[in-house]
């Protein structure tokens, strides 16, 4: 009977392990990013935008795996910030498009450093972090599949 029962326990469960490593990894990005006055989440918004320099918010929320109603009111923090700019477009005035400024283009040389310093957190030699990267990849495209 105790069998059973043994797939309920905490540490069997793979949400928890994703859920309490992604709060642990966000802990580290913490000090990181402090240094440019940002939090993880609009970090994430300015990788995409050094990335592709201006994206529509519908884009830059399928990317993100977030929606409008989260996403908005952030980008409208970094709007005041001075780290991006929101337009409607000409042609369809519901879509809106996210350009970085001066200031958030400046703050890429100044995060250039993160990765390699998470990479050496993470305790994985390279071979490691690429295998552990492509997992979780597999994961979050079958669990998003299944969520569409």
């Amino acid at each position: 009977m105790v069998k059973e029962f043994e797939q309920l326990k905490l540490d069997n469960q793979l949400c928890f392990l994703l859920y309490a490593a992604s709060r642990e990894m966000t802990k580290q990005y913490k000090p990181l990013l402090e240094a440019l006055d940002v939090t993880y989440p609009q970090y994430l918004v300015l990788l995409l935008l050094w990335e592709q320099d201006e994206m529509s918010v519908k884009k830059m929320g399928e990317l993100l795996y977030l929606d409008s109603g989260t996403l908005t009111p952030m980008l409208k923090r970094m709007e005041q910030q001075g780290l991006v700019t929101r337009e409607r477009t000409a042609e369809d005035q519901r879509s809106v498009t996210v350009t970085l400024t001066e200031k958030g283009h400046s703050m890429k040389n100044k995060a250039s450093g993160i990765p390699a310093r998470i990479f050496e957190l993470s305790g994985n030699n390279e071979e490691e972090y690429q295998s552990l990267k492509a997992s979780l990849t597999k994961l979050l495209n079958i669990l998003h599949q299944h969520n569409e």
